[in-house]
């Protein structure tokens, strides 16, 4: 337990480790065991470069990486993350694949002597380093700590004290970063193999070193393409014929579809309104009169009772100001606020407390209940007699915060369970209390006493108003029945405004997608697509809180999208180009005095360089920077035409960084920075040349 705690305890940093190592390295096969989809003869998920890839083994990775994740989130896994798992398991698989083909060609390899020195040896790995589940109490990296963790891994002890789903999870999780480190280390040496061959010379330095030298500042009038109408704008077809040819390799395309869709949002009717507010209003009597507030509350509310004494801020903001200003018994509403009804009622006020509390607390654990309960009752004699509670806490807690003396901090009454709340706000400073977790026993140690705070206790019976079954039945069926009539995607145009439906649109859907626009989790309905021809109209999937159906308009093949579909981009681009035609072409012959009379947008731009692709008031604008870098002082440039618009400037300010030419220095910097590129771009080269058939879609 305290391992999986101490894992979950590193959240996000842990979990960005791990996605990390997935994503720039491999996920391969984690464990030979476990539970199969398939058998051996299974169909495949991919062909890369003529291998295949079985289902069975792939989906063994989805489970693998699966279980690491879970040792952060237990098994709160949601439909993002797991389409993200889905996503990093591929990309790592065809990596492997394609780095793995070209070490194997030279014989490059990781052998197991040099795999052990990287995970308990003299040559650790950074992955293994920064690893905050191999960390010490001190916070650092401690090989012990390794060693022990995988000595518990296969240790009788382990296969009696801890359950076996858990200690599954920490197996694979080793298993994991072995393999993330083997292949982490095969991708660095083939990369290093490639980046000895990329060699930076004087004059590359001298380059590099001259563009960031000098900085300028300079002032500049524009005005926006958007200031010219786009119907002012005529594009023929022979320029879009032209720019598309041009262009035509940044058209490349996967499988993809059209697809038309009609969507409905599955809301409350007013029926479902009136319903939710006859209920509160009969229970209002109940609600005012019962002596059993929490059992009427929490047997009928989606806000449950607690019995907190709550800050006037902790209280729903609609019923502040009545908690404090009536009496104990009085009820305020029924309201209407935010799609809830809701009521409340003043339990207790004017109560004396305080705001907050400052806690520390151990976990104590030993054989039996009555030596637990032994232990509890030495250390807080102990304690009485002035014994150290935090160095206390060190020797014998079992959570991970024992290592900062089991500190808490400060918490509220509302941020803490009612078992442990109730008794933390009424024991005085220095004070102890216990709360029994089974045979186990949580000792808590108040250190400080916030402020005295003005508190009331409030019962809140509130119900959302959602759509009953009997609404999502009725849109449902209105919908079905809709498609039943129309069968064509003409027909659906035809008709959808007369039954209350837009018909919507969207183009090139990837096979392996999981959205339709802004449609999440619609995988079902992108899988429904490419089983069925053109024409085709689904039955109604449900998405979240909408319901869907989805006609395919067209298919379309890995090759490159028609002119037609790209025919807005091209358009808009011929646009752009023209407008700053025209602009430049005003602008001509006029000064900044002149421009800024006119109503062009004045504005200035600092630390400019050759460099610069960025600049906060003007966005990405390469050609305006790289003029004003070079430019004179003092000089009005001539008209530019830049991403967004066109532009006169003049340089105001020039400053040479004092730092001098060290060649040396220059060359490394400029070597490291292409060296970074290389381990991206070089393997992102061997994918875009391999040979890849992704079936994915077939299972996922």
């Amino acid at each position: 337990m305290a391992t999986l705690e101490k894992i979950r305890s590193k959240g996000l940093l842990l979990l960005i480790v791990v996605g990390l190592a997935l994503v720039v390295f491999i996920v391969g096969d984690l464990v030979n065991s476990g539970s199969t989809y398939f058998q051996e003869n299974s169909a495949n998920v991919a062909v890369i470069n003529g291998d295949k890839v079985k289902i069975r083994d792939y989906a063994e990775k989805m489970e693998q990486f699966n279980d690491v994740v879970k040792l952060q989130y237990g098994n709160n896994i949601n439909d993002e993350m797991m389409e993200q798992i889905r996503q990093m398991v591929w990309e790592s698989t065809v990596t492997e694949k394609v780095v793995g083909d070209d070490c194997e060609e030279i014989g490059m390899m990781v052998t197991k002597n040099e795999l052990a020195d990287m995970l308990v040896g003299n040559n650790i790995s950074p992955m293994m380093m920064n690893n905050q589940m191999f960390f010490n109490e001190n916070g650092q990296f401690d090989i012990n700590v390794v060693k022990q963790f995988i000595s518990m891994l296969d240790s009788d002890e382990a296969a009696q004290n801890i359950p076996y789903e858990q200690l599954r999870l920490y197996r694979n999780y080793w298993r994991y970063w072995e393999h993330a480190i083997k292949t982490n280390r095969l991708q660095e040496k083939y990369t290093n193999l490639l980046n000895a061959a990329l060699v930076v010379n004087a004059l590359e330095a001298q380059y590099a070193y001259d563009n960031a030298k000098v900085s300028a500042d300079a002032v500049y009038a524009m005005k926006n393409y958007f200031a010219i109408a786009d119907s002012t704008i005529n594009v023929t077809d022979a320029e879009i014929k032209t720019l598309y040819n041009n262009k035509k390799e940044q058209f490349k395309q996967k499988q993809s579809a059209d697809v038309k869709y009609i969507l409905v949002d599955i809301k409350p009717s007013t029926e479902d309104f009136a319903e939710v507010e006859k209920w509160i209003n009969d229970l209002k009597e109940e609600f005012t009169t019962t002596e059993d507030i929490a059992a009427v509350v929490n047997s009928n509310s989606d806000v449950q009772y607690r019995g907190e004494n709550l800050v006037k801020e902790q209280i729903d903001a609609d019923f502040q100001e009545f908690a404090f200003n009536g009496k104990a018994g009085d009820v305020m509403g029924p309201i209407f606020v935010n799609n809830t009804y809701k009521m409340a009622r003043i339990v207790e006020n004017n109560i004396a407390s305080v705001d907050s509390v400052n806690l520390s607390n151990m976990y104590l654990r030993r054989e039996t209940a009555e030596a637990t309960q032994a232990l509890a009752d030495s250390i807080m004699d102990a304690v009485k007699k002035g014994a150290d509670f935090a160095e206390l806490a060190k020797t014998h807690s079992l959570l991970q915060n024992a290592a900062n003396g089991g500190e808490i901090g400060w918490v509220s009454e509302m941020g803490l369970e009612k078992k442990i709340a109730t008794p933390a706000f009424s024991t005085p400073a220095k004070g102890m209390f216990i709360v029994k977790e089974g045979n186990d026993i949580n000792l808590f140690y108040v250190n400080e006493l916030g402020a005295k705070a003005a508190k009331a206790k409030v019962a809140i019976l509130a119900r959302s108003v959602d759509a009953t079954s009997r609404t999502h039945a009725e849109l449902y069926n209105k919908m079905k029945q809709f498609i039943v009539d129309n069968n064509t995607i003409e027909k659906l145009e035809a008709e959808a405004a007369n039954n209350g439906y837009v018909v919507m649109s969207a183009k090139n859907i990837d096979i392996n997608a999981t959205a339709i626009n802004n449609i999440t989790k619609a995988r079902e309905a992108v899988k429904w697509v490419f089983e069925n021809k053109e024409g085709a109209i689904s039955d109604i999937f449900e998405v979240e809180n909408q319901i869907i159906a989805v006609a395919v308009d067209k298919h379309n093949a890995e090759g490159y999208r028609s002119i037609e579909s790209v025919r807005p981009q091209l358009v808009s681009e011929i646009r752009k180009e023209k407008k700053g035609d025209i602009l430049v072409a005003e602008m001509n012959g006029k000064n900044m005095d002149q421009l800024t009379a006119e109503g062009f947008r004045v504005d200035t731009v600092r630390n400019i360089n050759f460099a610069s692709n960025y600049a906060g008031s003007i966005g990405n604008e390469p050609s305006l920077f790289a003029r004003v870098a070079t430019a004179e002082v003092e000089k009005e440039s001539a008209p530019i035409k830049g991403n967004t618009g066109a532009y006169i400037f003049k340089v105001i300010n020039k400053t040479e960084s004092a730092k001098p030419y060290n060649e040396k220095e220059e060359m490394v910097m400029l070597e490291t920075r292409e060296n970074y590129m290389n381990q991206y771009l070089s393997i992102e080269a061997l994918k875009e040349a391999a040979n890849i058939e992704d079936m994915r879609y077939r299972y996922y």
